[in-house]
């Protein structure tokens, strides 16, 4: 049990890295805290939420394993190679991919409101 619990702290550890050295995670926890108040402002239905959250994580989720691959490939291969570039372009585009479906989510989730 200590273990599970210890790979808890591990995991916050991981958050706090990624919001301290990576400019996109500030980015994205402004943008998080900004849609978290305007969907308590719009009111939104349980499934307007989930969508919400989903879209949120998401977007986190891939910003970590961006942040996880770039670091890797610096410290493995810190000389430039044509397959570590190609590794981290795509990691990051798997972030572009995540943000514009969840500004496809936001879109549906909160234009009606104000169109």
């Amino acid at each position: 049990m200590k273990d599970r619990i210890r790979s808890f702290g591990y995991a916050f550890r991981g958050i706090r890295t990624l919001v301290a050295s990576e400019a996109n995670a500030r980015i994205h926890l402004a943008a998080t805290a900004a849609v978290t108040a305007l969907g308590i402002a719009c009111r939104l239905s349980s499934g307007e939420w989930t969508a919400v959250i989903l879209a949120v994580s998401t977007v986190w989720s891939a910003e970590a394993m961006n942040t996880a691959v770039e670091r890797l490939a610096d410290r493995t291969a810190p000389e430039r190679h044509p397959l570590v570039r190609a590794a981290k372009d795509v990691a990051a585009a798997g972030v572009l991919i995540a943000s514009l479906g969840a500004l496809a989510v936001g879109l549906v989730v909160f234009l009606p409101r104000f169109a």
